[in-house]
């Protein structure tokens, strides 16, 4: 299949919006506590960016796809997010960094969900350069993260609005070059999302999209604590983050043979295994650094594997005019949802029985997962051999 038409400007918005992500997602809270916010206040403030991702993407998505302007969609939460983020470079207190928090991040949480809805449409549901142009949002985070982290050890971490503000810009000239590709004329009629959603096996697949991105809060919130505590250097710890996005991208570059050898759900059940392995071996073996660095090659399964292959089965529900509103329940099921209750449950385990517990309560979540997805897939056969 030949590249689509609108590959360079996917690869730009990818590498800026992700870029984003890895400017404001590790710098926020640092920017917060320069600012006066006590700890309790910076934790309050970083959870609406999981919280609006339960709201903002299922809003956004319906108005793509009742509005059939998916691109116009995407170009005005593009704008609207920088619009709302100036109000980063203004101090006035607890309450209006809240405010700002939501309104920023009610814009932003369509990023995501609406451009994956382009993408696949524009792939026309053939993955084979899903992984290839998916490939540079990661490597607009990782180097986004390391030129930023050089730039505030420099001038200081009120240079961060500046830094993430260039990264909307550039996230919004490169949502100018997007436009919507027509889908295919439905021969019949168009399903409900609300009757999707209760189909057992749809149900099941988020269940289980659900606990592994609430299992991946172990990573997102505590694994730099808990490296540091078991005695790794700051080096270290950002070499492992480095280590975990480079495997990604090598993950993405060759993910559509992958994917024609093995199939969806071989790959979907392989990537939920291979988290329970991993949270094991970090929360158990991380002690030593072989084996850590063996925890942080996986997370090309975990979350690159893992991402793609939930992309591929959500195709059999949420395609042509559903597409944005599928990415949007993924989003907001997985990340929002999934996201904001792990982070809870794992966050009064770390309070209540310590680290390795947290990576033991992970571990337990992708099971769960494992568990789901099998469901998923054995009621889908089902209903086909009917």
């Amino acid at each position: 299949m030949p590249w689509p038409k609108q590959s360079l400007g996917f690869a730009g918005f990818f590498f800026s919006y992700y870029g984003f992500i890895g400017v404001f997602t590790p710098y926020a809270s640092l920017y917060f506590a320069g600012h006066g916010m006590s700890a309790a206040q910076i934790g309050v403030l970083m959870s609406l960016v999981q919280v609006m991702r339960i709201f903002g993407p299922n809003l956004w998505g319906w108005v793509a796809d009742h509005s059939e302007r998916r691109a116009n969609v995407l170009r005005l939460t593009a704008w609207a997010t920088g619009a709302a983020f100036v109000g980063l470079f203004f101090d006035y207190g607890f309450a209006y960094y809240f405010c700002i928090m939501i309104a920023f991040n009610l814009f932003s949480s369509a990023q995501a969900p609406l451009s994956e809805a382009l993408l696949l449409s524009e792939l026309r549901g053939d993955l084979t350069h899903y992984g290839r142009l998916r490939l540079w949002g990661s490597i607009g985070f990782i180097v986004a993260v390391n030129i930023a982290g050089q730039i505030l050890d420099c001038q200081g971490v009120d240079m961060m609005p500046w830094v993430a503000m260039c990264l909307l810009l550039m996230t919004g000239l490169a949502s100018q070059r997007l436009h919507d590709t027509p889908h295919a004329l439905a021969t019949g009629a168009v399903p409900s999302v609300r009757l999707l959603l209760q189909r057992r096996e749809v149900r099941a697949f988020f269940i289980s999209t659900f606990l592994m991105i609430a299992a991946h809060g172990a990573i997102y919130v505590f694994y730099s604590l808990y490296l540091e505590q078991i005695g790794y250097s700051k080096t270290v710890i950002g070499l492992m983050w480095s280590l975990g996005v480079v495997a990604e991208i090598v993950f993405f570059f060759y993910q559509a043979p992958i994917f024609r050898h093995f199939g969806v759900r071989r790959l979907m059940l392989a990537s939920l295994v291979i988290a329970v392995v991993r949270f094991l071996l970090i929360g158990f073996g991380a002690e030593s650094l072989t084996l850590l660095l063996l925890a942080q090659v996986m997370h090309a399964a975990t979350f690159g594997l893992h991402n793609s292959a939930a992309v591929a089965s959500m195709q059999r529900w949420f395609a042509g005019p559903l597409q944005a509103r599928g990415q949007a329940l993924y989003v907001s099921i997985s990340a929002g949802l999934g996201g904001t209750l792990g982070g809870l449950a794992l966050s009064a385990t770390w309070d209540h029985f310590g680290a390795r517990a947290v990576f033991l309560l992970a571990a337990i979540f992708s099971a769960g997962g494992v568990l789901a997805a099998m469901l998923s897939y054995r009621w889908q056969r089902l209903d086909e051999a009917r």
